[in-house]
């Protein structure tokens, strides 16, 4: 009786955590807004790369936000309370956005600086281990679950995949540890396609995740639109990246007997 009564208060917390977080994210971006800080835009164009994706890839916080709260208040309903599947989400899910929250916090305040690498990378772990737990349910997923659950997360992880990969380049820059301009196309010609193989490698072990798959994608047109109009080299990396992250993707799809979309 103890037991359960313990468990359930676990969980009461692991659900209002949830919600907290979801919310707490997308109210700390709007602080230089307040009047608190410096907006985020501002900052990370200073520092922009060759791997920044162009700003009209960044709209995407608008549906990554909308997803959060859609999975916040699914997993807060009596039908979800105890749905084995949510519950190993639940954890994961709040670190990412609780790592988002602190990463607005940190660069509207801050920078974009090392600092602000190690935040985004602890949301990032949060948002792959979510993609994990999804993709070895033993069950398929049902319909709530891919677009309440899945949805939603698989496609934060996947922006986070290549907002770590920008930010680690615009930190290095802020920090003064630029390539020579000669060289700058070519490493970032090397960053996206190490960045394409890690984006396949997690695509080729979850069963092939479609969302996540176009949200990586559209990051990587958006680095195209950007970047690889400046470095043909970049345009180059950008294409072959597309194209392993397409075919670990198909690679994953027929390995997951319809666990994502059957």
């Amino acid at each position: 009786m103890q037991n359960a009564s313990s468990q359930s208060s676990s969980s009461s917390f692991d659900v209002a955590l949830v919600i907290f977080a979801a919310i707490l994210q997308i109210v700390v971006s709007f602080l230089s807004s307040l009047g608190v800080g410096t907006p985020i835009g501002e900052n990370s164009e200073r520092v922009s790369t060759l791997v920044t994706p162009a700003a009209w890839a960044f709209s995407i916080w608008g549906a990554l936000y909308l997803g959060a709260l859609i999975f916040a208040a699914y997993q807060a309903l009596s039908a979800q309370r105890n749905d084995a599947l949510i519950a190993q989400i639940r954890r994961p899910a709040a670190l990412a956005f609780l790592a988002n929250a602190s990463w607005a916090t940190y660069v509207q305040l801050v920078d974009v600086t090392f600092v602000s690498v190690i935040i985004i990378l602890t949301g990032l772990a949060g948002a792959l281990l979510a993609l994990r737990r999804l993709s070895s349910w033993p069950r398929q997923l049902s319909k709530g679950q891919f677009w309440c659950v899945a949805v939603p997360l698989t496609s934060l992880a996947a922006w986070l995949t290549a907002a770590a990969i920008a930010n680690i380049s615009s930190s290095l820059r802020f920090h003064g540890v630029d390539a020579e301009a000669a060289l700058a196309p070519t490493v970032a010609g090397v960053v996206l396609i190490i960045g394409g193989l890690i984006a396949g490698a997690a695509l080729a072990r979850s069963k092939g995740c479609p969302p996540y798959a176009l949200v990586f994608l559209w990051a990587l047109a958006a680095i195209f639109a950007d970047g690889g109009q400046r470095a043909p080299v970049v345009a180059a990396a950008s294409g072959v990246a597309a194209v392993i992250v397409i075919a670990s993707t198909a690679y994953g799809l027929r390995r997951s007997h319809g666990h994502w979309i059957g």
